[in-house]
């Protein structure tokens, strides 16, 4: 991890606030302001791993896709468990985001969900945004456990 100067530490905090507020926001269900996260041309590439793995682009579509998963739970709480940025230029970073859903659903079942996010982002007009996400689930709990190998890195 190489030392940064005052604007690599701006960027790394500003970073780490937008992966902040993305789990804020989805855990609100705050939909618009989860479609300013994302970049106008961004991509979500998710893998359940049970599932055939599937990409969504542009942030309407992105946002549609979580608020319709999450329209069986009666509550929803989004928790980062750790996260990492990587500066890769002066506007461009990369992370990974360790996650795990707390999930009721209507039934009265309650789950977890754990994941990784492998994240690039951009800086445009002083706005750091999302420009890529590649979620993996890690494991699962409720009435099947689930765990899964660790991802592959991203080509």
């Amino acid at each position: 991890m190489r030392e940064l100067d005052d604007a690599g530490t701006r960027s790394v905090v500003a970073v780490r606030r937008l992966q902040s507020a993305y789990g804020d926001a989805v855990t609100r269900r705050a939909w618009d302001e989860v479609v300013a996260l994302f970049d106008a041309d961004a991509s979500v590439h998710i893998d359940t791993r049970t599932r055939p793995a599937f990409t969504l682009t542009g942030p309407a579509a992105i946002a549609t896709f979580i608020e319709q998963s999450l329209a069986g739970f009666a509550f929803f709480e989004f928790a980062i468990l750790n996260a990492v940025v990587e500066l890769t230029g002066d506007a461009t970073a990369t992370g990974r985001v360790y996650i795990c859903e707390l999930r009721h659903d209507h039934a009265g079942e309650w789950t977890q969900a754990y994941g990784l996010y492998r994240d690039r982002y951009e800086r445009d007009d002083g706005h750091w945004r999302i420009t890529d996400r590649r979620y993996t689930s890690l494991a699962r709990t409720g009435a099947r456990i689930e765990s899964f190998a660790f991802p592959d890195p991203p080509h």
